[in-house]
């Protein structure tokens, strides 16, 4: 059956939406489940798969298919030039070792929440979200703060996709959004994965444009009466690194 958040993709961008399900998916994949992911036919998606196992950018294995090699090389290129990794790298171990959390780095990638580097408490009971996983930018701290900071026109367009133009659940997600600018960070408490409270305070580049966001993530219950302080710390370790992010 096709998946009804399947979005029709332009010819040209097949190839490219093809790779961009399975680097999402975080396991092999059956061509039944590409073609439920994609919306393509399957004589479509068979073409698409041919191109990217000969560039080396997909395996495949017993009719599973899942990034290939020079998909690692291109993330580890990205993982020693990105320079949002790099800037944040420092102040985000200090955060955890401060707050004795783990912290994480996101961005928005079309409609996800995308993370990018992730810094693990070393307390035995932590949260995680793993490096390359990706979410769903509606859901939790880290979703709201990325789209409360994006520019108005990619927020709009977000939300008329999602909520319909002039709709009252519209004006209702755009007014908890205006609240999180105010705010300067937004919290979630068991909304992306259960058990999991959340800050997250957005980072911002040379035109006061949001390049991501800084996740501070504990379990609830350690979380518990401690809400304000662990804001405070994520606030100001966001400061320190949108001051360099400026500076650069």
């Amino acid at each position: 059956m096709p998946n009804p958040e399947a979005r029709p993709v332009a010819a040209a961008d097949r190839v490219l939406h093809v790779l961009a399900v399975l680097a999402q998916h975080g396991r092999l994949m059956s061509a039944a489940e590409l073609m439920e992911r994609t919306g393509l036919a399957r004589s479509t998606l068979y073409r698409q798969l041919a191109r990217l196992k000969s560039w080396g950018f997909v395996l495949e294995g017993n009719g599973h298919y899942a990034p290939g090699p020079l998909g690692l090389q291109l993330a580890l290129g990205f993982d020693m030039a990105s320079h949002l990794v790099q800037q944040a790298r420092s102040d985000m171990q200090a955060l955890a070792r401060q707050s004795r959390e783990s912290v994480g780095l996101v961005v928005a990638v079309n409609d996800s929440v995308v993370c990018l580097d992730m810094v693990e408490s070393t307390q035995a009971l932590r949260c995680s979200f793993e490096k390359g996983r990706s979410v769903p930018l509606r859901f939790g701290a880290s979703a709201q703060c990325l789209l409360a900071h994006a520019a108005p026109a990619t927020r709009d367009a977000f939300l008329d996709r999602h909520y319909g133009a002039a709709s009252a659940e519209r004006q209702s997600a755009l007014a908890a959004l205006e609240g999180v600018a105010r705010a300067g960070y937004a919290v979630s408490s068991g909304v992306v994965d259960a058990g999991v409270w959340g800050v997250s305070v957005p980072l911002f580049g040379t035109a006061r444009q949001a390049a991501g966001a800084m996740t501070l993530m504990a379990p609830i219950l350690r979380a518990q009466g401690q809400e304000a302080a662990l804001i405070g710390m994520a606030a100001v370790a966001a400061a320190r690194i949108s001051r360099k992010l400026a500076a650069h």
